[in-house]
């Protein structure tokens, strides 16, 4: 598979937290190619890798498909669209922003800008102090959009240097590639698991998808192959990972060390650049919900390094999403040593 392509083509299909059929419905057929069974539950995309072999642990890799957005609360009478958040957006950026509303046809507008000079300073904006403008009256707008329709930032994926892209989708997108890819390298190999993939939906608005399918798949072990930090300008490099420099491996308290290990032992054995990435408690992502599933299993995370995470313009290196499936694929062929 072309990786980049694959990236980019996940990261331009939309599918805001609840509204997330476009993109989930491109991820299925990407994830048919390797699971056959492939289908849509519950938002929830799901796949079997494999033929399932008796006496093997259950292993389930989770990667969310919804993104942040926003969702439509009301059509003024002068046709500006109110809005809230979905998922947490940083309110500095949002201003004169290119957005698109998913209503029953796409709508392209721009988030309302007060110039400095009539607004008196240069507050951060409310989101009940803004709007977006279409250049729509109010009767044109209620016939195509409806209150509840999601938004999106109308943004697309560019390449930067070397391997970097930026683009308004990549948490989690470039997880799903990740997850893809990695598939296409176990082919034909024997695994040491009984392997099933979920892109889960509405992780941004509380893990919702996770915790329906974890109860569903009922798993031995997950890993949720997600984003986090990495390191830009004045921030603590001590809790941030470093662009092009490996898959990010969990370790808290809330995660099994077991799997920490043998995700640090598989990488060593395969020469494949990884980092740590250590937390006190919660992590944040749906290791969270697998971990507490039933009577429990072990989960763990496996994280691709992120700048300007929930923005339009977020930041990763494709070497990392080519090394968290190298090292996901290295972990399920070796298993437990």
């Amino acid at each position: 598979m072309d990786l980049k392509d694959t990236v980019f083509r996940l990261c331009e299909a939309y599918g805001a937290s609840g509204s997330e059929s476009p993109a989930a419905e491109l991820a299925c057929g990407l994830l048919r190619e390797y699971c056959p069974d492939s289908r849509i539950v519950s938002g929830n995309v799901i796949g079997t890798f494999g033929e399932k072999r008796e006496g093997l642990p259950h292993l389930v890799l989770d990667a969310h498909i919804d993104q942040i957005g926003f969702v439509v609360t009301s059509i003024t009478d002068e046709g500006f669209v109110k809005f809230d958040q979905l998922g947490g957006i940083d309110r500095r950026l949002i201003a004169a922003q290119p957005v698109i509303i998913h209503g029953r046809r796409d709508i392209s507008g721009v988030i309302c800008s007060v110039p400095p000079h009539l607004s008196g300073g240069n507050e951060v904006v409310k989101f009940e102090d803004t709007a977006i403008d279409t250049g729509m009256t109010h009767d044109e707008l209620a016939e195509v959009v409806s209150t509840g329709d999601s938004v999106t930032f109308d943004v697309k994926c560019r390449s930067l240097l070397g391997e970097r892209i930026t683009g308004g989708a990549l948490d989690d997108r470039c997880g799903v590639a990740a997850i893809l890819y990695a598939l296409e390298l176990l082919l034909g190999r024997e695994l040491a698991y009984n392997v099933t993939v979920i892109f889960s939906c509405q992780e941004e608005v509380g893990e919702r998808g996770a915790k329906i399918g974890a109860y569903q798949l009922d798993p031995d072990i997950a890993i949720a192959v997600d984003v986090s930090f990495a390191v830009a300008m004045g921030e603590d490099e001590r809790k941030c990972g470093k662009l092009g420099e490996g898959a990010m491996i969990g370790v808290s308290p809330s995660l099994s060390r077991e799997v920490t290990d043998g995700l640090i032992s598989a990488a060593k054995s395969a020469d494949i650049p990884y980092q740590l990435e250590v937390m006190n408690g919660n992590t944040g992502t749906n290791a969270d919900r697998y971990s507490v599933n039933r009577s429990g299993c072990k989960a763990c995370t496996v994280s691709i390094p992120l700048r300007n995470m929930h923005t339009p313009v977020e930041v990763i290196d494709l070497a990392d999403v080519r090394s968290t499936a190298e090292l996901l694929a290295a972990y399920i062929t070796e298993g437990k040593k």
